[in-house]
Order: structure tokens, then C-alpha cells, then sequence
């Protein structure tokens, strides 16, 4: 019995169906393991369910701190781990201590943590997306320690080869891989990217200054960590409005971020296909499938415009 955290059955059943009953297990001996290494406690399960299970919790040396437990065989907590460090703490969230053999990390809790998708203003998201996006990226000390963007990319246009049943997603898949080849070929800095740079890794801190969490860590040019941004401007149904709110921040992103619109474009296709991808290799039903479609097809019907 874990003795400083009592799951509820809806979140033993979402971990299950998310990570399965081993990690579940895991997370349990985690919890106790690591409450006694690093004195936490007043566990909140934050009920994300994305790559990794994070608990917010205090720190008797740190204070508020968020306990994010992964996948070790994932690979994802280890460039997770590795793009912290590297930032350091410049505009990203801190990381307090980790086990990274175990995927565990012990990270700066953001207060008061609003994500920026509160934020309503439109002109206001887009100027604190602007202002962290500027003179953000690095350069990988250790290059060979991260996935490439466009290795990504290749990677799910291959799964999709495979789908017999998303023809028509796979042909987008494909047009957006040889994009992205076109689009590296002319951008091609290798620079250490967030990888999912979108409102809800972007949260209020306590001296009203953003700060990003949850990268992917990726490497690729800086062109490529603006789409995910834009993609989640997308509402649940496509409309005129929808083309000219998506049409307007392309245009103040030009603008702002010196990025030809045509380059804009081009990356939001791309993004948009691979996130949709994603969504089929995640196990999306077929009866989803119309709705992925209709995205991709928005995207690309933005790149004529």
C-alpha cells in the first residue's frame, strides 16, 4: 500500500490505459522511494496522462516541486532531463534533482502555473510566445544525445506506410516529409528545440514572467519550434473565421519573428500532418479519422493562400 498517495479507481484505471499495469506498479514504489529520498509530501496527481505521470508536491528543501515519473525505456525523460540542464533554467522551469536510470525528475513546480491557453487575449498569447521564442535556442553541447526533427518526421511518415487503412493521411504524411526536406535544406541550424512549444507548456510564474516546461528536446532549426503554437490556435470546427484568425498570427509572426510566410506555412502543414499521425499510431478509432483529415486539409489548404 503506498503510503503517501491514495489513487482514486479512475486514476488506476487512466494510469493502466496509459502506461499499463507494470508502470502503475512502478509508480507506486516510486512515490515511497522518492518521498523518503527527497523529504516530499502533499502528492496532487496532475491529470495529464501524456509521456509521463507528474505529481505536485512539496519539497522540504526545494518547496513546491512537481515529481515526474516516465518510462525509462522511453527515451523521453532522458532528453527531457538533458534539454533542462542545458537551458539551465533560462526561461524554462529548474530541475531540483533526478534519477535518470529509474525516469524520474524532481523539478521546479510553477506558481501559480496558469497555462497561457487562459490567457484571452489573442494579441497577448502571441507577444508572450514571441518574446520566449526570441533568442531562445541553443546549440546541443552533445548533439548525439537527441532525435532530429526531421528523423521525426521520417520516423512516422515509415509507421504510416504501414497503415493500410489511412491511405489518404499517409499521402498527406508523405507530401509533409518531403516539405520538411525542402524546408531543412534552406533552414538547416541544429539547434537544441523545445520540440512541443505549444500554450499549455507555457505557465504564469509567481513574478508574472512565463516560464516553459515539458520539452522533447529535439534538434533542428528554430523555424521548426513555432508551428505547435500555431497548431493549437485550431478550434473544433474549421471556419472562415478560423482561416483568418490562423492567416493573421502567420502574418504577425512574419513580422515579429522574421519568418517568411511561406516558411510559416510550410512548417504548420508539416506539424500538423505529423500531429495527426501521432494521433492514428496513439490508437485513434476509424470513426476519428474524418476529423484528422479535415485538419490536415486545412493546413494544406493554407499553404495556397
Amino acid at each position: 500500500m503506498n503510503k503517501h498517495y491514495c489513487f482514486k479507481p479512475d486514476e488506476i484505471e487512466n494510469i493502466g490505459k496509459r502506461f499499463g499495469k507494470d508502470f502503475y506498479e512502478k509508480v507506486l514504489s516510486d512515490i515511497d522511494g522518492y518521498a523518503e529520498k527527497w523529504a516530499l509530501t502533499s502528492f496532487q496527481l496532475v491529470p495529464s496522462y501524456s509521456a509521463n505521470l507528474v505529481f505536485i508536491c512539496d519539497s522540504e528543501k526545494f518547496g513546491s516541486a512537481a515529481l515526474k515519473i516516465g518510462n525509462p525505456s522511453s527515451g523521453e525523460i532522458h532528453t527531457e532531463f538533458n534539454t533542462l540542464n542545458q537551458y539551465n533554467g533560462r526561461r524554462f522551469c529548474s530541475v531540483y534533482d533526478a534519477d535518470i536510470e529509474n525516469g524520474v525528475i524532481l523539478e521546479q513546480c510553477v506558481q501559480p502555473g496558469n497555462p497561457l491557453r487562459e490567457e484571452r487575449s489573442l494579441e497577448a498569447r502571441l507577444s508572450v510566445f514571441c518574446a520566449l521564442y526570441k533568442d531562445l535556442h541553443i546549440p546541443p553541447v552533445k548533439a548525439e544525445m537527441f532525435p532530429t526533427y526531421t528523423a521525426w518526421v521520417a520516423k512516422i511518415t515509415a509507421y504510416m506506410s504501414k497503415r493500410e487503412d489511412c491511405i489518404e493521411l499517409y499521402e498527406y504524411m508523405k507530401k509533409a516529409n518531403a516539405i520538411c526536406l525542402s524546408v531543412s535544406a534552406l533552414y538547416s541550424q541544429k539547434m537544441l528545440l523545445h520540440g512541443d512549444f505549444h500554450h499549455d507548456n507555457i505557465l504564469l510564474g509567481q513574478d508574472g514572467a512565463y516560464v516553459i516546461i515539458d520539452p522533447k528536446g529535439v534538434i533542428g532549426d528554430p523555424v521548426f519550434d513555432v508551428p505547435r503554437f500555431i497548431l493549437n490556435e485550431f478550434g473544433d470546427e474549421i471556419t472562415a473565421d478560423l482561416y483568418q484568425k490562423i492567416n493573421e498570427i502567420i502574418s504577425i509572426f512574419e513580422t515579429k519573428l522574421h519568418i517568411p510566410n511561406d516558411i510559416l506555412r510550410k512548417c504548420l502543414f508539416v506539424e500538423t500532418a505529423m500531429g495527426v499521425c501521432w494521433s492514428v499510431e496513439s490508437g485513434a478509432t476509424p470513426e476519428e479519422y474524418p476529423d484528422l483529415l479535415k485538419n490536415v486539409a486545412f493546413a494544406e489548404s493554407l499553404l495556397n493562400r
